[in-house]
Order: C-alpha cells, then sequence, then structure tokens
C-alpha cells in the first residue's frame, strides 16, 4: 500500500489535469478574432445584419467561404455547396437540434453508439427520450464492427415488427424532415476517447448499412482539421488535406449516392462539426452538412425558426476569418505544428514510462494521427477506475478512467474497466511528461500491492469536473 510518506509528498505536487477536452489558452486566436471583430464593426453593411435575427440556415458568406474550405480540405468527388451547410451553436448543440427534428422517441428503435463513446453526449440522447434505447456498438483497429451492428439492428426491427411500430408517434408528418428508423452515433476521425480512425472500407459498409436499415449515421467530425503524419522522427508536422473521405461525402456518391432514384434526398449521413477546436469554444458556432434536403431541415428546429441562426454575431467573426484565410493558416502553421508537438511529446512519454509496465495504445501502424486523446490499454487486469483514483490521491493528477464512456443502459456492452484516457491538449509539454511520470509510479505501486479489481468509481476531480471531459464541442 502506499506509505504516509508517499501520500505526504503528494500535498507539495503541483496539479497535472489530463483530463481535460479543452484547447491551451496559449493557442486561443485571441488575436485573429480581436482583428475580425474590427473589421465587422466597422462595416455596417455586415454588422448591422449580424446584430439581428439572421437567416435560419445560417450568414450566407460564412456558408459561402466554409464550403470552400471544406472542398479545398476533403477533396470530395463534388464540390460541398452552401446549400449542404446549416450553421449551428456547436456541435453540442446541434445534435439536440438533429434529434428533435429527424428522430422520434418510439418509432426511432435505437440509438447505436460506437463505444467506448464520447460520454457528455449520453445526455442528449436522453434529453430527446431515447433513455433506455441507448445501446453500444464495439470497435476494433478499423473502427465500428459492422457484423455485430447489422445483427443487432436485425433484432431490433424484427421486435418493432413484433410491436406494430410502423409510424412515428410524437412527431408529425412535416415536409422539412423525416423521421429514421435507427440513429448510429460514431466520430470517424481521431475519436474521442479511443483516438482511433476508422478505415474507409468500414465508412462504405456503414453507408450501405445505414441506408438498408434506414439509419442516420451522425458522424462528430470536430476533431478532422487536427492532423499530422504518425512518423515520430519526422520534420513535418501539419497536413492541409484531409486523411480520408467523411462519411457524408461517401454517401453523397456510393453506389447512386443520396440523390440516387430510390432515395426520398435527405441522405443517410451527417456531418456535425464546430470550431470549437480550431477557433474556440466560447464563439459557440458550428456547422452541420448534408444533403440540401437535410440541412434545411436541420435550420427548422423549433429554436431556429423562432430566433434565427444561432450565433448569427459569431458567424461573421468567423466568415472574415474564412475569407481573409486567417484560420486556415492558423489551423496549418500554428494548431496542427502545435498539437502535434504535444501529441509526440506524451507518447514519447508513454514509450519511456509506460510501456515498459505493459500499457499500450490503439492502431499503432497509422500513418496520420490527430486530435485531442490518447487511449491507453492497462496491463493484467489493471483497472482504470482504481488508477484514476490513486494518481489523484497519491500525485496529484486528474485522469478519466475507461468506465466514464461506457454506453448507459446497456448491460451486455463492452466493458472499458482496463483503460485510461489522456489529453494532450491542454498543459504544456512539460507538464504531459511529468503527468505520464507520476502515472507510471503509481502503476508501479499498484503492480507492487497487487492491485487488481479495485474498481471503486473515482470520488475526486475527475466525476466531478464534468465540463473537462470536452465538452462544448
Amino acid at each position: 500500500m502506499t506509505t504516509p510518506e508517499e501520500l505526504a509528498n503528494t500535498h507539495s505536487k503541483s496539479l497535472i489535469n489530463l483530463l481535460r477536452g479543452w484547447p491551451s489558452t496559449s493557442l486561443l486566436t485571441v488575436s485573429l478574432i480581436k482583428q475580425a471583430t474590427q473589421n465587422v464593426l466597422s462595416n455596417p453593411t455586415v454588422s448591422v445584419p449580424g446584430l439581428l435575427y439572421g437567416p435560419d440556415t445560417g450568414h450566407p458568406p460564412l456558408r459561402k467561404a466554409l464550403a470552400a474550405w471544406l472542398t479545398d480540405f476533403y477533396e470530395p468527388a463534388q464540390a460541398v455547396t452552401p446549400e449542404r451547410i446549416a450553421i449551428t451553436g456547436g456541435a453540442s448543440q446541434n445534435l439536440a437540434g438533429l434529434l428533435q427534428v429527424y428522430t422520434d422517441p418510439v418509432f426511432t428503435r435505437n440509438v447505436w453508439m460506437v463505444a467506448p463513446a464520447y460520454m457528455l453526449a449520453f445526455r442528449s440522447f436522453e434529453d430527446a427520450g431515447f433513455s433506455g434505447k441507448l445501446r453500444a456498438v464495439p470497435e476494433d483497429e478499423e473502427g465500428i464492427d459492422l457484423g455485430f451492428l447489422r445483427r443487432e439492428i436485425h433484432k431490433s426491427e424484427e421486435k418493432a415488427k413484433a410491436e406494430g411500430n410502423t409510424k412515428p408517434t410524437f412527431k408529425p408528418a412535416r415536409p422539412y424532415a423525416k423521421i429514421y428508423r435507427h440513429v448510429i452515433y460514431c466520430v470517424p476521425t481521431f475519436a474521442n476517447p479511443s483516438s482511433r480512425t476508422m478505415s474507409l472500407s468500414r465508412r462504405k459498409e456503414l453507408v450501405r448499412c445505414a441506408r438498408e436499415y434506414d439509419a442516420l449515421v451522425i458522424c462528430d467530425d470536430v476533431y478532422d482539421f487536427l492532423q499530422w503524419p504518425a512518423d515520430m522522427k519526422t520534420e513535418r508536422s501539419s497536413l492541409d488535406k484531409a486523411v480520408m473521405p467523411r462519411v457524408v461525402d461517401i454517401d453523397r456518391v456510393l453506389d447512386g449516392g443520396a440523390a440516387r432514384a430510390d432515395s426520398d434526398g435527405f441522405g443517410n449521413a451527417v456531418s456535425n462539426a464546430s470550431f470549437s477546436k480550431i477557433g474556440a469554444p466560447g464563439m459557440r458556432t458550428g456547422w452541420v452538412e448534408g444533403t440540401e434536403k437535410f440541412a434545411y431541415g436541420v435550420a427548422q428546429t423549433g429554436g431556429t425558426w423562432s430566433g434565427g441562426a444561432p450565433s448569427q454575431m459569431s458567424s461573421t467573426y468567423i466568415s472574415d476569418l474564412l475569407e481573409s484565410g486567417a484560420l486556415q493558416s492558423h489551423v496549418l502553421r500554428t494548431l496542427q505544428p502545435a498539437y502535434a508537438s504535444r501529441y509526440r511529446t506524451l507518447v514519447s512519454a508513454i514509450d519511456r514510462y509506460l510501456a515498459p509496465l505493459g500499457i499500450t495504445l490503439p492502431q499503432p501502424d497509422r500513418a496520420v494521427v490527430g486530435g485531442y486523446f490518447v487511449w491507453l490499454h492497462l496491463p493484467d487486469g489493471l483497472r482504470g477506475a482504481a488508477l484514476a483514483r490513486r494518481a489523484k490521491e497519491e500525485e496529484n493528477v486528474i485522469v478519466p478512467e475507461g468506465e466514464m464512456f461506457e454506453v448507459p443502459g446497456d448491460e451486455e456492452a463492452a466493458r472499458f474497466g482496463e483503460n485510461v484516457r489522456l489529453c494532450f491538449s491542454w498543459e504544456d509539454e512539460d507538464k504531459l511528461v511529468e503527468g505520464v511520470r507520476r502515472l507510471s509510479a503509481v502503476v508501479r505501486r499498484m503492480q507492487r500491492d497487487g492491485e487488481r479489481a479495485g474498481s471503486r468509481p473515482q470520488t475526486g476531480a475527475a466525476r466531478e469536473a464534468k465540463h473537462d471531459l470536452g465538452a462544448f464541442r
């Protein structure tokens, strides 16, 4: 067990937070936003409309500039058009809006969440009436397990058929929307929390599965722009083109595309994205991309229909940044290199201090990595909850245990008690190294003590600091 001397030494150690999924304050776009604000407020033709309600689909210049950037970055088979985009109040707000417009809590059979899952999305689904209907879908090194998903969706359809669940119960028929039978939720690229990237073949088969079962695939694409080469020795630290097509890009063209003759035009995939990770979370601005019909439907949520475009004034600032090229340059020349350096520092520390203790990372052979997080698998049944608790108590280091990312209410789901997640976006590089070194000290003590099953839920700061987990996307 931990000695009194070791516990006493904890009080002299500075706090290191490897849980907080926020951008580093040193990387916030303060000067860029200041200039954009001055540009907008000094131009009445922009500032006056910006201070009014705005069109439901969002500030038109932002939609145009964003469409051009997405086309350049993702290089889809067909250019992204402004009509495929609706501006939102961030990815979290938009998730709630998508559920309002495109689901019914009875007719929509289940929400299928790739697990481990982004845990702060759970409440959005529960608020929409899906408590008890969340189902975990495991992932492997290529991403979502489609064999499992197909089997379980088929069972769900048989159950709905037996119960006579054939039409929406609570949502009226509306010309701007439809109600999907299923929702599939995933973070395809640099996932939170698992850090995995779904393979291209899985993305294609996911689209085919969604079409077969009338499912809407909601993709949180919030980390896509934060990418760099995985090679730890390369001097290159930024990439100006996407690692692979988004699921929404694949849905647009695969097997005749979302506009094929037998389609209703809404498609089966949507890209949910945000400026929070590449600009500033406090701007509260994001976007959704889908078919033209789908994007228009998102803009017809009750709150938007009543209040106009979300984040209307913030949209004018971001539009200015995109039109000038300042935000694109910031992502490529500042954010990607900075986060690449933090990532490489963290992984080097893991290789030095944790790998010799039997701790491993997923997808070790990837060519491109990115996002905010790394996902660790602990050795020999060591429990993440016990590690997180002891790390806070003994070393003043905060980490979230894998159990936090388990889908609630699914008793048969895979468990992640032997995992923890580390975030490299918040703390400076010296603290990343020191945090990993301290974690290794805890792991060694746990192995020394023979601790294996200590799965008592964490009671410290990680359980209480809800915002730290990567909220407000």
